[in-house]
């Protein structure tokens, strides 16, 4: 029988060399499935990069699904990809690729570089495209002053398929459409400056929540067209909010129709089960010494940044790539030729993804690592030493705050540092404070339900937490639904527990949660220094016995500070501090707020005293809240206007 496949190409002899390099970092443009012409005919051009395979075909609903009619000529040129064209085919036609392999199997495989995937047990890919008319220009342009690290960077943190479900019909996903027009209203109302979405690239088993992905660059049609995608992504950045992706380079699924085993060998992951098995996620490793894997993985990185515009990728379980003994026995585990257990070729792999990516945009991106040992380096420059990421997840916060607010407060004072120890290493690295979707599954209970307490207790303290969150220095992440103190596990199956808002204590935790972004935005000591140790200063870090924590937050100008006063005790308490002689200071937030929920203990200052206190030469008196945190701020130029009145209570 005629082959039905003509000759025709879209690699130059230079884009062959970058791809064997690990170079080629636009590889999108050239694999996958292209409308183009031939002879004046309009069809698809295909290529994929099966180098084992002694024949590759191309079968879908245009041929009956038949392996026999439309194969692909091998390149010449030892690359190891199969392309050609085939007339008369266009945008929504079905398809997959027949690899034979050197043993003779024929292997069904999705496209991996498809733009969309079928929904359904055979996931067929489909001839798609990106093409989108945006309308963000203006976001585009200047989003490096929202994404800088002297920037407010107040992420919310969601799963599509379950921030929100379809009120007459719980069972079914909304679009990206109809999510926008909900999520853009809810980030706008309530002041995060980003949003986080967890995997949007396609995935086949709903329980691993995106993050075992079969199609790298395929927007997920669970919830619509790439398209759909996009607009959801120009609606957030037309409104002034910023997207970050989550992207997963460490691992995939074994799915017969995905990466694994692609060409009868094991092409893009490690041969060695040491190096290319998950034995927690029954997963596969990427091979990251293999230079087409590397440029693979980097493509799709700027995949995502280049045509769906994100601002950021969250890149998960870092920590498993730079490790080779991650989740490994002894023996079970080879250490590289140091003697050592870093993944050598992982942590370069990571360098010049960090490199490639800030070299094509620049500041007005970020990439953000997912990582809980304490890896040296990670946010600092390749060019010295450094991976490259833009922040890292600050885990060690998050492990040690939970672990205090669990506390009963009578106890407390035995456990007081857990809360100061993250000032002993907070500058090594730049930091994003998260509290994830891992928090809050698998029997860890609820933020609400780790608090310690009765309904009023854990209320409290979390109020008091996310006042300690929102003002210590470093980026924040919030996951869905942490915001209301919903009360339930995270569930994907279903939406969250919006009803919850109907009762004061949720509806108040959320209003809290809106000042506080407020605050973060628009006070500059909080942000400008975050990452600097110029921002930040201890005025009390041990008093124990009161589990009262006093510390400053500083902006650039040498007058622009706020102070942060935790009471972590159920008591009010009469508390004396020691301020410098020529500032004044005014209460601008209490957690303890009746707007809150809180039992309404106003946090006045009743006394000013010029004398040493504390070694500083005057001293202001207060009350203080139970279980709540205030803000202070420095009111030194309205002083004069508003002069704070002494008085006894």
């Amino acid at each position: 029988m005629m082959n039905s496949v003509k000759t025709y190409t879209l690699f130059t002899d230079h884009d062959i060399y970058l791809f064997k390099e690990g170079k080629h970092y636009k590889l999108y443009d050239k694999f996958g499935a292209h409308s183009a012409e031939k002879d004046g005919v309009k069809g698809v051009y295909f290529s994929v990069w099966a180098p084992n395979a002694k024949k590759v075909s191309v079968i879908g609903n245009f041929n009956n699904w038949n392996s026999k009619d439309h194969i692909l000529f091998p390149r010449w040129d030892g690359s190891g990809i199969w392309e050609g064209f085939i007339a008369g085919l266009t945008w929504g036609t079905l398809y997959k690729y027949a690899v034979e392999t050197a043993r003779g199997e024929i292997l069904e495989k999705s496209d991996p570089y498809a733009l969309s995937w079928e929904q359904n047990i055979q996931a067929a890919s489909l001839v798609s495209t990106t093409w989108y008319e945006w309308n963000d220009k203006e976001w585009m342009q200047n989003r490096w002053e929202k994404n800088r690290l002297q920037a407010p960077l107040s992420v919310y943190e969601l799963h599509l398929g379950s921030w929100m479900r379809n009120a007459e019909d719980p069972e079914r996903f909304l679009n990206y459409r109809d999510i926008a027009e909900r999520l853009v209203l809810y980030i706008k109302e309530m002041e995060f400056t980003h949003v986080e979405f967890m995997p949007v690239m396609e995935y086949p088993y709903d329980p691993s929540w995106g993050y075992q992905i079969t199609g790298f660059f395929a927007a997920t049609s669970r919830f619509g067209s790439p398209q759909d995608l996009m607009f959801l992504i120009d609606e957030l950045h037309r409104n002034g909010i910023g997207v970050i992706l989550d992207w997963v380079p460490s691992h995939f699924p074994g799915d017969a129709n995905g990466l694994h085993r692609f060409d009868g060998s094991y092409l893009y992951e490690h041969e060695d089960p040491r190096k290319g098995f998950h034995p927690d996620w029954k997963s596969y490793i990427f091979n990251y010494g293999r230079n087409e894997v590397k440029s693979f993985l980097i493509s799709n990185a700027m995949f995502w940044l280049e045509r769906y515009h994100a601002d950021g990728l969250r890149v998960d379980a870092v920590t498993s790539m730079l490790h080779l003994d991650y989740s490994r026995n002894e023996g079970e585990w080879e250490p590289n030729i140091y003697g050592g257990n870093v993944n050598l070729e992982a942590k370069t792999f990571l360098q010049e993804f960090n490199t490639a990516v800030y070299k094509e945009f620049g500041d007005s991106i970020i990439t953000i690592a997912e990582e809980s040992s304490d890896f040296p380096l990670l946010t600092k420059p390749v060019h010295d030493g450094g991976v490259g990421f833009g922040m890292k997840w600050m885990m060690g916060w998050m492990h040690d705050t939970l672990d205090y607010f669990k506390i009963d407060p009578i106890e407390r004072k035995f456990h007081h540092h857990k809360l100061t120890f993250a000032s002993m290493y907070m500058y090594n690295e730049n930091y994003m404070m998260p509290l994830s979707h891992d928090e809050v599954v698998h029997g860890k209970a609820s933020l609400i339900y780790k608090m310690v307490g009765d309904e009023w207790q854990k209320f409290a303290n979390l109020r008091a937490l996310y006042v300690y969150m929102f003002t210590h220095p470093g980026a924040k992440l919030l996951f869905m639904g942490d915001e209301f103190g919903q009360t339930s596990e995270w569930n994907f199956k279903k939406s969250l527990d919006w009803h919850l808002l109907l009762y004061p204590v949720h509806k108040g935790l959320q209003k809290l949660v809106k000042n506080l972004n407020h605050i973060y935005r628009n006070e500059t000591a909080f942000y400008e220094n975050q990452f600097s140790p110029e921002g930040f200063e201890w005025i009390q870090a041990d008093d124990v016995d009161n589990s009262v924590y006093i510390y400053l937050r500083k902006g650039q100008r040498k007058d622009d500070a706020c102070m942060v006063i935790l009471n972590l005790t159920p008591r009010v308490i009469d508390y004396k501090i020691g301020v410098n002689a020529a500032s004044h200071w005014e209460v601008i937030f209490n957690s303890d707020d009746e707007q809150y929920a809180g039992s309404g203990v106003r946090a006045d200052i009743f006394n000013e005293q010029y004398e040493e206190f504390m070694g500083h030469q005057k001293s202001i008196s207060l009350n203080l809240p139970p279980l709540a945190g205030i803000i202070l701020k420095r009111k030194d130029k309205q002083y004069k206007q508003n002069r704070i009145k002494h008085h006894k209570r």
